[in-house]
């Protein structure tokens, strides 16, 4: 199994910074890259960026400019450097090996206020 743990989260003003941390560890088969994902007040999981030796790095449009992710596959770990926060950017944010593990950390909690 696969054990996910995340950290950095807090309450910050809008225009604020968090810088988000992961480190993944356990039974990791296959590991291609890492991502982080949110999931807001009634809202889904979404997948907000990614970082592949493969494939690059994405991020979502809602968090383009704004958010770095950076990491290393090799030592298991991610981070998200987010700046410019904005309240719609509240939510506990997950992170997670690509190909996605079926089990999540417990996440960390981000909160934006106005």
């Amino acid at each position: 199994q696969v054990q996910l743990v995340e950290s950095g989260g807090g309450l910050v003003q809008a225009g604020g910074s968090l810088r988000l941390s992961c480190a993944a560890s356990g039974s990791i088969v296959s590991i291609n890259g890492m991502a982080w994902y949110r999931q807001g007040p009634g809202k889904q999981r979404e997948l907000v960026a990614t970082i592949s030796s493969r494939f690059g790095i994405y991020y979502a449009d809602s968090v383009k400019g704004r958010f770095t992710i950076s990491g290393d596959t090799v030592k298991k770990t991610v981070y998200l450097q987010m700046n410019s926060l904005k309240p719609e950017d509240t939510a506990i944010y997950y992170c997670n090996i690509l190909p996605n593990s079926p089990s999540w950390g417990q996440g960390t909690q981000v909160t934006v206020s106005s």
